[in-house]
């Protein structure tokens, strides 16, 4: 079992920067990979980044390369997503979720196929 807490989110101008935190819990937590998904109002949700826990291998969607960067700090079993250059189509809850680390880049960009999810914390960016 792998519990997922996000924070960090809020409301920004465009061309800000937010920083959000995943925490992770549970005995297995190496295990996993981890990424960030988004869900706008209307819009089905969509992956955004990952990154694995045991190897520096990381993913990004297109729309957020160059403006956003995940790490992680495997001490204190916490993901990173570093929002600079935000843009109002950036607004949505952002969530954080974990699938196995042998699935790696055969599920990874896949809502569908994340083993456990966060709540969620919302960012807004207004214009």
């Amino acid at each position: 079992q792998v519990q997922l807490v996000e924070s960090g989110g809020g409301l920004v101008q465009a061309g800000g920067s937010l920083r959000l935190s995943c925490a992770a819990s549970g005995r297995t937590v190496s295990n996993y990979a981890v990424g960030w998904f988004r869900q706008a109002p209307g819009k089905e949700r969509e992956f955004v980044a990952a990154i694995r826990w045991t190897a520096d291998s990381i993913y990004y969607v297109d729309s957020v390369k160059g403006r956003f960067t995940i790490s992680r700090d495997n001490a204190q079993k916490t993901v990173y997503l570093q929002m600079n250059s935000l843009k109002p189509e950036d607004t949505a809850v952002y969530y954080c979720a974990a699938h196995n680390n042998v699935l790696w880049g055969v599920v990874t960009m896949d809502p569908r196929r994340m083993d456990y999810w966060g709540k969620g914390t919302l960012v807004t960016v207004s214009s």
